[in-house]
Formats: C-alpha cells, sequence, structure tokens
C-alpha cells in the first residue's frame, strides 16, 4: 500500500524554545535517547510502511543533518529508483534561497514533488518523533474518499511551553474534522495534531500554488485553517507515544521518558525498528566502584563515578567521585572528576 505513496519532510522548523540546542543544528538533527536524531523516527516510520521515496526540505543549519543521513542507505533508501533526496534550499529567478514561510518551501521542490510517480504524499514536520506505520492511515484516507487527512493523539495536559505549529481539531462523530485551532492559549479540544498530513499529490499541488499566487507564506495558517469548510478533512486517531520536541522542558522531558520501560517499548517497538545512522563504538565501560541506576547508556561510555536517571550519548566520560542525577548528556562530553549535576541538559562535547 505505501508503494503509492511518497513522504516530504520538512525540516526548517525553528523553535526559539530550544535555543542554543538548535544554535549550529536543525531541529531535526537534535539527538535524542542516546544514540538517534529526531528525524529517524519520522524517517523510520515511512520507510517501514513500504515508502521508498522520501524528500528533505533543508532550510538551514543542515550540514549535520546531511552528515547524519548520507546515502539514506540505513534507512535502505540508497537506490537507483526513487530513495532518498535532499532538497536544501537554492537560488534561482523565483526563489531568493532564504524561504517566507512553508508553502514558499513547498513551491520551490514543485519539481521533484511533480518528477514522483506516486499518487499521494504524506507531509510531515522532524520535531515529533513516535513509532508506527502509516497502513491504516492510508487505508483510511482512501476509504472516507478524504481530501485531507490528519495523524493526531490525544493530549491531557497543556503545556504552553510547547506551543509551536501546534494545531488542535474539533472531530464529528465520524471522525471529520470541522474545526482547527493554531497554537491555542486555552485548547477546546484534546485532539492535538502529530504532524503528519496526508492528501492527493494533485491536491497538494493546487493547494501550493493557489496559495503562493496570493502571497501566502504559512501552510497550516493560510490553507489548512481557511480550508476547513471548502475541503474534506478527516483525522486519523493515534494511540501511542507522542513527543514534540518544541522547548527544552519538553526536550528534557522526553529524553528522561526512554527510562520508563513502557515508553521504551512503544518508541522502540521491533516489529517496526527505528534505524540510524550506525557508528561502531567499544562497549560502555563502567570501571572502579561506579555506579549506575536506572539509566541509558549509548556505546563509547566511560563511567567511573554514580549516575542515576540520566541518559548518555556516545563517548560520555563521567569522571571519579562524580555525582549526576536526572541529566541528559550529549555525546562526547566529559564531566571530570569530584562533580555534582543534577537536571542538566549538556550539549555535545
Amino acid at each position: 500500500m505505501g508503494n503509492d505513496v511518497f513522504g516530504l519532510i520538512y525540516t526548517g522548523e525553528s523553535s526559539m524554545q530550544l535555543r542554543d540546542l538548535t544554535y549550529s543544528r536543525s531541529v531535526a538533527a537534535v539527538p535524542f535517547a542516546g544514540r538517534y536524531r529526531c528525524i529517524d523516527f519520522i524517517m523510520s516510520n515511512l520507510v517501514n510502511t513500504g515508502i521508498s521515496n522520501v524528500g528533505i526540505i533543508a532550510q538551514k543549519n543542515y550540514h549535520s543533518l546531511m552528515d547524519h543521513l548520507g546515502s539514506g542507505k540505513e534507512w535502505e533508501l540508497h537506490r537507483k529508483r526513487d530513495g532518498l533526496f535532499i532538497l536544501p534550499p537554492f537560488v534561482t529567478r523565483d526563489n531568493t534561497g532564504i524561504y517566507r514561510g512553508t508553502i514558499d518551501a513547498y513551491h520551490s521542490v514543485m519539481g521533484y514533488i511533480r518528477r514522483s510517480s506516486q499518487k499521494y504524499i504524506i507531509i510531515s514536520g522532524s520535531h515529533t518523533v513516535f513509532n508506527t506505520t502509516f497502513h491504516d492511515m492510508i487505508a483510511q484516507h482512501i476509504r472516507t474518499g478524504a481530501d485531507i487527512t490528519f495523524m493526531y493523539n490525544e493530549v491531557g495536559i497543556h503545556h504552553p511551553d510547547d506551543q509551536f505549529n501546534e494545531l488542535r481539531f474539533n472531530l464529528a462523530e465520524d471522525g471529520r474534522v470541522t474545526g482547527i485551532q493554531l497554537n491555542p492559549n486555552q485548547p477546546a479540544t484534546p485532539h492535538s495534531s502529530c504532524d503528519v498530513v496526508m492528501m492527493e499529490k494533485t491536491t497538494f499541488e493546487y493547494l501550493i500554488e493557489d496559495a503562493y499566487s496570493r502571497g501566502d507564506t504559512d501552510f497550516l495558517r493560510d490553507v489548512l485553517l481557511r480550508k476547513v469548510g471548502e475541503l474534506k478533512m478527516y483525522g486519523w486517531r493515534y494511540d501511542g507515544y507522542v513527543g514534540c520536541i518544541s522547548s527544552l522542558p519538553g526536550y528534557f522531558n522526553h529524553n528522561i521518558n526512554v527510562l520508563k520501560s513502557e515508553v521504551r517499548r512503544d518508541l522502540f517497538n521491533p516489529e517496526h525498528p527505528i534505524y540510524t545512522k550506525v557508528k561502531d563504538e567499544v562497549p560502555a565501560r563502567y570501571k572502579g566502584d561506579s555506579k549506575a541506576r536506572n539509566c541509558l547508556v549509548a556505546d563509547g561510555c566511560v563511567i567511573e563515578g554514580e549516575v542515576e536517571n540520566c541518559v548518555l550519548f556516545r563517548g560520555v566520560h563521567i569522571g571519579k567521585g562524580t555525582k549526576i542525577s536526572n541529566c541528559v548528556v550529549l555525546q562526547a562530553c566529559d564531566i571530570q572528576e569530584d562533580c555534582e549535576l543534577s537536571y542538566v541538559i549538556l550539549d555535545k562535547g
């Protein structure tokens, strides 16, 4: 079923709430859960659905993202036909190389979209982590005859810090979308977008060309919100774990949540694995009187002190006599002897 669908991932999100984590990298390349990047999840979800044509729209700070993705080998997207297409901004008569918004970005890659032979398109951002396949969503989209299908989940407590292109849906009993709120301060509904949208390729082309001709800039605000009454929109509900990486508290909490066994089982379901760039390093080493309790420790780490409730990325060193708890420590950090850290995010190196 996924053979007639291609994926388009927009990686130009620039949430100011993530601050230094996105100073030199895109949101898509932000490290997550010890050895992964945020984009690994949506990429793996598409590939596990059988989708073999994936386009990545890059906007800025995409050096580390391109280094991570490479030829797409880890996702089996290095192939003669279709495969992985990285689409950085480039200067033409119509495109200055700087996108004013998502409509500009989608319009700039219209050549790639038109060349794609698949009938349907799945559009996604890169700041949401979850693990599923889109077989049921595709089947529902075709069965209902929808113009647009949104993937959504049920959200409990509302966190204003995580308002980053957040869509909330009002749904009828049959799942049809009757209203949309964008970044509501007080949401009227628990139905929150997972940042995945499906439609026919021809519908997407028409919507983008029409919006571009009017000088519109934002696909969510200028197209989807305005078209609720005109187009047949449905929601497809996903009940698994969803993490929105749109603020420092959100980034910290979703990393720490991976220490819970039920979250790990959901995010790293072996039936549809999450793929990432492979780096062959030695296993983690625990020296002397070191202690580790309830931690996620990547390969290449050397622990001489005590760690508790922490996520340690590749190549982290914890010095002798050092105690850290409730921390997220990114790749190649060196915490030397006799330190004490609690509730800290340490960036790479």
